[in-house]
């Protein structure tokens, strides 16, 4: 299957095929949700994502690995890996063999994606290794921007428009925002045990919640009344963003649009499970079920085959 993505986007480089592949399993491995959107697209479209994804994820791994590595040595991984990509996109400089950055350098030449947009995410990668919280909506914004909007503008290219790509952009960036913001209400629990708090502190103190309140909550499984009062607020929020996204569905290329929906669905529907819940966040992760992923999906498929029967394309 792999094999017949990377003929239809034109990879015929053995050693690069083999890094996609690569970009591929973690993106199997480790996103569900998000690699079961990618089936909607066209195959070829699919090995850019996947490299995206990968780079994605193995920035982060540096940084959220349970493991014995100091912050500084995390710090020095996460320079490295930005060195090496700026030598290859930035100079110019031959591939060192990391099948990663060798896919997702491929892509960035291939859909001329701005080195800024991966700087940025970068940039925000840096900051976890020393911020962990955020005071104000506008601290979390400016890191979101880096560590979530980007990524809806990188793949903006990928997924093609049907006018300007500056009409769609906001509106990408938008979706990138909504979906780290739902997993920030998905995984506080998570997030505490790595030291962070990734919700804005003055809208927490509004109902009486701070660090303190939160940890002493993880410690015991329960949710609080007025940390509950907080989520409420922080769902209501996220769903708002999900809502601005949405409008821009219409603004990218007909094939795109079924997976897009997709995974706005998908994820969106993360809050209704967080809700469905009572806000237990601190006793289980919200998931969507497998039954309904694969109902969600297969309807995004169908709309998809038919888009692309249209258009006669594979």
């Amino acid at each position: 299957m792999m094999g017949s993505e990377l003929d239809a986007a034109g990879v015929r480089d053995r050693a690069l095929r083999e890094a996609y592949r690569s970009c591929r399993a973690i993106n199997a491995q480790h996103g569900k949700t998000f690699f079961l959107a990618t089936r909607l697209l066209s195959p070829a479209q699919r090995p850019a994502v996947h490299a995206l994804y990968g780079f994605a994820r193995s920035a982060d791994d540096i940084l959220d690995g349970f493991d014995s590595r100091s912050a500084v040595q995390r710090a020095d991984e996460l320079h490295d890996m930005a060195s090496a990509l700026s030598d290859r996109l930035v100079d110019g400089k031959p591939s060192d063999g990391n099948p990663i950055l060798d896919a997702v350098v491929d892509t960035a030449q291939t859909y001329d994606l701005d080195w800024q947009l991966f700087d940025d995410f970068l940039g925000a990668m840096r900051m976890d290794l020393t911020v962990t919280d955020y005071p104000d909506r506008a601290a979390l914004d400016r890191y979101m921007h880096g560590s979530a909007e980007v990524i809806g503008l990188q793949l903006l290219p990928v997924l093609g428009t049907v006018g300007p790509r500056e009409e769609a952009a906001p509106y990408a960036a938008a979706l990138g925002k909504a979906f780290q913001l739902t997993n920030f209400l998905r995984d506080i629990d998570e997030d505490l045990t790595r030291g962070r708090v990734y919700l804005p502190a003055d809208e927490l103190a509004a109902h009486g919640v701070d660090r303190e309140v939160l940890t002493r909550c993880q410690q015991r499984r329960v949710t609080e009344p007025r940390v509950r009062a907080a989520l409420i607020e922080q769902l209501a929020l996220t769903r708002k963003i999900y809502r601005d996204a949405e409008r821009g569905v219409a603004l990218l290329h007909p094939r795109s649009r079924p997976c897009v929906n997709v995974a706005l669905t998908l994820y969106s529907e993360i809050l209704d499970c967080i809700e469905e819940t009572d806000f237990a966040v601190f006793v289980r992760r919200a998931t969507v079920s497998t039954t309904r992923r694969l109902q969600v999906a297969t309807a995004g498929l169908t709309r998809a085959w038919r888009v692309r029967a249209r258009r006669q394309e594979v």
